[in-house]
């Protein structure tokens, strides 16, 4: 069973975000980072641009596979988890933790409320 914690929203496209005021952090699922397997490198340039909801703000490469990852809302990042360019297998390890992928500014907050609960998660996966 994988771990999805209740006070994340989450995205159909299998990213987490956790909101703190006006900001938010954004990683991918434990259900996301198991199916990709061994993670070798996350390749973020976005940080210091406004994204709109599900584009691309990064890639994430396993060993068998390279992946996109989306945001979940639009918002501006403001900063990219650097310890993940040294250690990546900490999306593996935690990724609702120290695997955090970026910190965004929400621009359009009414977006939370399309994202899915833990509980509407956990029925999309299975």
């Amino acid at each position: 069973m994988s771990n999805i914690p209740s006070n994340l929203k989450y995205s159909k496209d299998h990213e987490w975000i956790r909101v703190e005021g006006e900001e938010a952090f954004v990683g991918i699922t434990d259900f996301a980072q198991s199916q990709l397997g061994d993670i070798v490198f996350v390749d973020i340039t976005t940080e210091g641009e406004t994204l709109a909801q599900g584009d691309v703000f990064g890639t994430i490469e396993a060993v068998k596979t390279v992946s996109d990852a989306f945001l979940p809302v639009a918002g501006e990042v403001l900063e990219l988890n650097g310890a993940l360019e040294d250690a990546p297998e900490t999306v593996n390890k935690d990724p609702y933790g120290e695997g955090w992928m970026v910190k965004i500014r929400l621009t359009e907050p009414g977006q939370l409320d399309g994202l899915l609960s833990a509980d509407e998660y956990a029925k999309l996966i299975g």
